[in-house]
């Protein structure tokens, strides 16, 4: 690799565009989303199948340009996997540079070491419905600071016990943000709360806000 493409890599784009945040604890604000190509992972549940694909290789310099063109300050890497590709964590840190606040949502497979400090990390901890509970890399778990957040999309009744056993016995209610988000159009979100509240389980409902404004399968928002 040339010294020009260590300052100006490639990475393999689905897309960017903006939209309001739909999930986190960012939730409601407007932010600019790079949806990266590729994931190792095909959780049963999954809402962004057609991402799978090569995409599209931009530079760095061009996704940068893209970014400040649509004017957020708030910006989230997704996926597919952003951490499938070694390029990602330059990209963070030059939007880090620029003055970005940068969210990352990644699927838990992925090791998190190399994500910039500054960086807020939503890591999406698989449970067993999804089909992909074995590749959760749990080392992860010690790289998280207080402020990021962990979710898990449950699917069921077998899920929900996965992530509040999962939950107590690695004290993620101490070291980060857990939150639990109802898999759209299998688990409704009353009956997530019921089981929340009768837990008395202090954890975040994570909703796809998303899917309630637009439709569940529209892309680019």
């Amino acid at each position: 690799m040339t010294h020009d493409a260590r300052k100006n890599p490639t990475l393999a784009i689905f897309e960017i565009y903006d939209s309001i945040q739909g999930e986190s604890l960012y939730a409601g604000y407007p932010c600019t989303f790079i949806r990266l190509a590729g994931c190792p992972l095909r959780c049963r549940w999954c809402d962004t199948p057609y991402a799978f694909g090569e995409g599209e290789r931009l530079q760095l310099s061009e996704i940068l340009t893209r970014v400040a063109d649509l004017g957020h300050n708030l910006v989230e890497l997704t996926g597919g996997e952003p951490l499938a590709q070694p390029e990602t964590p330059a990209l963070m840190s030059e939007l880090l540079h620029q003055g970005y606040r940068v969210l990352i949502e990644t699927g838990g497979s992925e090791p998190i070491d190399q994500v910039p400090q500054g960086v807020h990390i939503i890591m999406d901890i698989k449970c067993p419905d999804s089909g992909m509970a074995e590749r959760n890399h749990f080392d992860n778990l010690r790289l998280l600071k207080p402020s990021d957040e962990v979710k898990f999309v449950i699917a069921s009744w077998k899920d929900y016990l996965y992530a509040k056993n999962l939950i107590m016995d690695h004290g993620l209610l101490d070291r980060c943000q857990p939150a639990l988000s109802p898999a759209f159009g299998l688990t409704k979100p009353a009956t997530l709360c019921e089981w929340i509240l009768k837990d008395q389980l202090p954890v975040r409902l994570n909703l796809q806000l998303h899917k309630f404004i637009w439709h569940p399968r529209a892309k680019g928002v």
